[in-house]
């Protein structure tokens, strides 16, 4: 016979297992409830924390994404149109992921591209961009060094004496 009938005594669950999981269980649940109350803070909005540390901005640039037909991403300078960068296919995908999320929400409230979008590099070192249409923001220290560069990179800076 293939199917074997089992006897009651047969299956047996191990308790450590089951107190492990309650015990996980119950420190998600202590630690939920300390944030609901209170205990814990529960989020830092980096605009909030900027404005209470008094931080000030360093630079700032305004820009313009445009999806060229080869697939190539140009960046331009908001207010001289001169081309800061430019992506070709097969590069710059955090550049492309990002500023083609806020292209959608943008998209999806029914407003076009007239407006630049803003990068503002902050005393502390933080990077952000701002779409002031949405009021989206991106923190660029959030998504590691490699792709912060990237987007310092865009940005005009006083020449160093």
């Amino acid at each position: 016979m293939i199917v074997r009938e089992y006897e009651k005594d047969e299956i047996t669950v191990h308790r450590v297992p089951l107190i492990m999981a309650g015990a996980l269980i119950a420190s998600v649940l202590a630690l939920t409830a300390a944030t609901t109350t209170g205990f814990f803070e529960r989020q830092s909005i980096p605009g909030e924390t900027r404005a209470a540390a008094g931080t000030q901005e360093v630079a700032s640039r305004t820009l313009q994404f445009y999806d060229e037909a080869d697939g190539t991403v140009r960046v331009e300078d908001a207010l001289s149109g001169d081309v800061i960068s430019r992506f070709g296919p097969g590069t710059g995908g955090f550049v492309r992921t990002t500023m083609r999320s806020f292209a959608h929400q943008r998209r999806i409230r029914g407003i076009g591209r007239e407006t630049p979008f803003e990068l503002i590099e902050w005393d502390n070192g933080d990077l952000t961009i701002i779409d002031n249409t949405t009021g989206a923001t991106a923190e660029m220290a959030s998504f590691g060094a490699g792709n912060r560069k990237t987007f310092a990179d865009m940005l005009e800076r006083e020449p160093a004496s």
